[in-house]
């Protein structure tokens, strides 16, 4: 059995009827997906928890998986693709913690998918005037007071496009996230954009080569939007729309969602605005707004831990310390404390809990973390 964790990541989303959440409960179980292959004939008894594993071990059985997963890791590897799976350290990670995660991403550029401040900026493909200036303006003012941001977006007509555009005017790295896979930009009018940002940020997909851009893609990709970003920003959108979805998926995952109003007449602006009324989505007019709602824009010079009580530490857990370490720098979202103390999310909200009960850090606005004198 071959045991490289890519051709078998490749090869397990390839296999009939186990989808995206049984790939990643496969992979947690056995450990790796080299594994999941390698114990194929014992599932049901080593994993009896996973649902329908008689038929999963079937699905794995299915022959023409390893060929097609062979010729996409060629590929990759010819065109300097790279494969990141959950084991690799470049996978995002905030997207890692969500249970739907890709159990393999391809990826080609530069940027770097952990960055500490991650922001998507999405809305309708019919952009109007209004839309395109806020991106213009929000993402220059953003640039100025926290220059280290990464700007996600997916690379379609309208906001996203004009989302990728400014963050490259104003020196932003910037990702976009396809529908597809890439061995073609859609649209096509966007490719000198597409090439721009493999130099100043890059191009992600969960999907192989030779893939449609069908709608069900995008519905799938708006979950990699939101999953790997600590907030999702609706510039524009009409009552029903994808960045809607996104929306929605940016809730369920726990992440910052802020919605740019606009007047009630206006058409798309009426979903930012619905938004808005049912406390979906915080009201945000400029980057001075955001910033301050994700307490992005406090000094980040070191104050040290020593308004901690040395003897506080033997009180606390390797984990909790580590926490307390990482706040030491200065408040942050809980996001960012996800990321850099290397937490899942669930285990995180438990040790800031506790952290709090002990009298260590205090919660604040907008899911931002202080750690007391």
């Amino acid at each position: 059995m071959n045991t490289d964790e890519r051709l078998c990541s490749i090869a397990l989303t390839l296999c009939p009827g186990i989808g995206p959440i049984g790939a990643r409960r496969l992979v947690e179980a056995a450990g790796s997906a080299a594994d999941v292959f390698r114990l194929r004939a014992e599932l049901s008894e080593r994993f009896p928890g996973i649902p329908r594993v008689s038929s999963v071990a079937a699905a794995l059985d299915h022959p023409s998986a390893f060929r097609r997963a062979e010729q996409e890791l060629e590929w990759a590897v010819k065109n300097r693709v790279d494969c990141l799976t959950l084991a690799d350290e470049r996978y995002p990670s905030r997207l890692r913690d969500c249970e739907d995660a890709p159990v393999v991403l391809f990826f080609k550029g530069n940027a770097d998918l952990n960055r500490l401040r991650v922001v998507s900026l999405v809305g309708t493909r019919r952009a109007t005037d209004y839309g395109k200036r806020f991106c213009a303006d929000f993402l220059r003012d953003l640039s100025g007071l926290c220059s280290d941001v990464l700007v996600v977006s997916g690379l379609a007509y309208g906001i996203d496009v004009h989302a990728h555009r400014a963050a490259l005017a104003n020196g932003l790295s910037t990702v976009g996230i396809l529908a597809h896979g890439l061995d073609r930009i859609y649209p096509s009018a966007h490719r000198k954009t597409a090439v721009d940002m493999l130099a100043e940020g890059g191009l992600l997909t969960e999907f192989l080569t030779d893939t449609e851009p069908d709608r069900y893609n995008f519905v799938s990709r708006n979950r990699i939007v939101a999953g790997m970003s600590d907030a999702v920003i609706v510039v524009e959108s009409a009552v029903k729309g994808g960045s809607l979805i996104t929306a929605d998926l940016a809730e369920g995952y726990h992440r910052d969602c802020f919605a740019v109003p606009g007047r009630a007449t206006d058409e798309y602006s009426a979903g930012c605005n619905r938004l808005i009324r049912d406390n979906k989505a915080a009201l945000i007019n400029d980057a001075s707004d955001f910033v301050q709602a994700m307490n992005w824009g406090r000094s980040e010079k070191k104050r040290g831990t020593a308004a901690v009580q040395r003897n506080l530490f033997s009180e606390l857990t390797e984990e909790e310390a580590r926490v307390v370490r990482i706040l030491g720098r200065g408040d942050l979202h809980i996001n960012t404390l996800i990321v850099e103390a290397d937490i899942p999310i669930n285990r995180m909200s438990v040790l800031l809990f506790e952290l709090e009960m002990k009298g260590v850090v205090k919660a604040m606005v907008g899911g931002v973390y202080h750690l007391l004198a």
